[in-house]
């Protein structure tokens, strides 16, 4: 078992008791700060900085961390750069293979190019243009698919065919190079008292709720998901992980289904998971740009709509944190997207 798979359980706030009888298989702050060594020098320590146009919008201090900063656009990079760096020579040379919405793809054929690795991206036709096109560009040799559920199945495939797995969250080094993202907000960040971070897969979300139950663990950690893409809601819901129908225009949170690492993780450690519709996230996705000065994502924006919510039920007394954890999104795309939910 790797350091990063040890079972054990990071301490809980007075708002997350621990479940009678529950041994979870947690990411430890140690493996959390091995990653911050391992891939120093390969990301951007992002900007974590108080927004006075979100705190005035919202009527709260807010601070946001600004991962679409990274080099590749989003905290992905992070992750990949960790599980590169830890492959043995005979798993780089047999080359790289990743199943991405978007996101996940850029971040391993960045960084893969940059450490000389052959990378292969699987990606359904719903993946933004551009994340195909900076994939390619970069040198990775893109596959497109039908839909996600082709996509994991066709990387499945290739996987056997031998190339190495690099898994966008079923990953314990993975998530410990996301959970890398909280540890640089704990340390940056002023008082907070609840964070907000998107959920794709829960890669990110499970290290970020890691590292800061660890470093500051009287902080509540919210999931945001869009309706469509709901994957840890219905998970949460089942029991376990379950496959969902995806339908949300939100491509980069768009999992068939989470794993099992990544919802024992957010059942443990995340205090809930809201849901907000496509047409929130991207007017979230405008008022970052209107209020934050940001350019972000929709899988970003959903946290805007997350963040009133989550006001109703704490009070006045909140200081939000929000992970804004990607900006690939066009003009073209963002111009689509209000036209399609008559925002302008």
């Amino acid at each position: 078992m790797t350091p990063a798979a040890r079972r054990v359980r990071l301490g809980h706030g007075a708002d997350h008791a621990p479940r009678a009888g529950k041994v979870t298989v947690v990411i430890e702050i140690a493996d959390i700060e091995t990653a911050a060594e391992r891939i120093a020098g390969h990301v951007v320590r992002t900007p974590t900085v108080p927004s006075p146009g979100l705190s005035a919008l919202l009527g709260v201090p807010v601070t946001a961390k600004l991962e679409l900063l990274q080099h590749t656009g989003s905290f992905k990079v992070r992750g990949a750069a960790a599980k590169l760096l830890a492959l043995s020579e005979a798993e780089r040379a047999a080359g790289v293979v990743a199943v991405s919405g978007g996101n996940h793809g850029i971040a391993l054929a960045v960084t893969a190019a940059a450490l000389d690795v052959k990378a292969t991206v699987v990606m359904p036709r719903s993946a933004p243009v551009r994340a195909v096109e900076i994939a390619q560009a970069s040198g990775a040799t893109v596959r497109v698919t039908d839909d996600m559920a082709g996509a994991f199945a066709l990387t499945a495939e290739l996987r056997q065919e031998g190339l190495t797995l690099v898994h966008p969250f079923d990953d314990p080094v993975v998530i410990a190079g996301q959970g890398t993202v909280g540890l640089e907000f704990a340390e940056d960040a002023g008082e907070l008292t609840d964070v907000l971070v998107s959920i794709g897969g829960g890669g990110l979300i499970s290290g970020v709720a890691a590292a800061l139950r660890a470093r500051r663990p009287g902080v509540r950690v919210w999931g945001v998901e869009t309706e469509g893409a709901q994957a840890m809601s219905e998970a949460l819901a089942a029991g376990g992980p379950v496959p969902v129908a995806l339908s949300s225009i939100v491509s980069t949170l768009s999992a068939p289904a989470v794993s099992q690492l990544t919802y024992d993780h957010v059942a443990e450690l995340v205090t809930e998971v809201l849901v907000v519709p496509d047409r929130d996230a991207v007017r979230g996705s405008l008022d970052l740009a209107d209020h934050a000065k940001v350019w972000a994502e929709p899988a970003a924006g959903c946290l805007l709509p997350a963040a009133r919510r989550v006001l109703e039920r704490a009070g006045e007394d909140v200081r939000l944190g929000l992970v804004v954890c990607g900006g690939n999104a066009t003009t073209a795309d963002m111009a689509a997207w209000t036209d399609h939910f008559s925002l302008r």
